[in-house]
């Protein structure tokens, strides 16, 4: 399998992520974790992540020698992508244990028993993200 291809499917994984990110946090009230993500960091990776999807992908399948296709579309599009790699790693940060006498109990995520999803989804992120960089470092695609 090419690179051109793994990057492509880890596209559309990213969009999944930033999809399901908005709709598992976006309506809860207390939020899964120990404690809520706060609206602003969501947007944050919503609002980033919905550019970093447009700009990549008109990237990815414009021609080169078009402004959509060239090398400033590719690097606008990794560095939302970083931004949007960045915020689901600080939305992970609300499953750190707290400690101390008034520290809230963890409350249950209705996804699945734990930070488990999460996880997998922002570290994936992360993962996509470094595999977009390094194809387009190297002129993959």
């Amino acid at each position: 399998m090419s690179i051109e291809v793994i990057v492509y499917i880890l596209t559309a994984l990213a969009a999944v992520v930033v999809v399901l990110t908005r709709l598992r946090l976006g309506k809860q009230e207390g939020g899964a974790g120990r404690v809520s993500v706060g609206p602003s960091l969501l947007n944050l990776h919503t609002v980033a992540g919905v550019l970093a999807l447009i700009v990549w992908v008109a990237y990815l399948v414009a021609a080169e020698d078009t402004a959509v296709g060239g090398e400033l579309a590719g690097i606008i599009g990794l560095a939302l992508w970083w931004i949007v790699a960045l915020a689901g790693l600080l939305i992970l940060v609300r499953w750190i244990p707290s400690r101390g006498r008034h520290a809230d109990s963890a409350q249950e995520d209705t996804w699945s028993e734990g930070p488990g999803l999460s996880i997998l989804a922002h570290v994936g992120m992360l993962v996509g993200v470094l595999v977009f960089t390094y194809a387009y470092a190297e002129g993959l695609v």
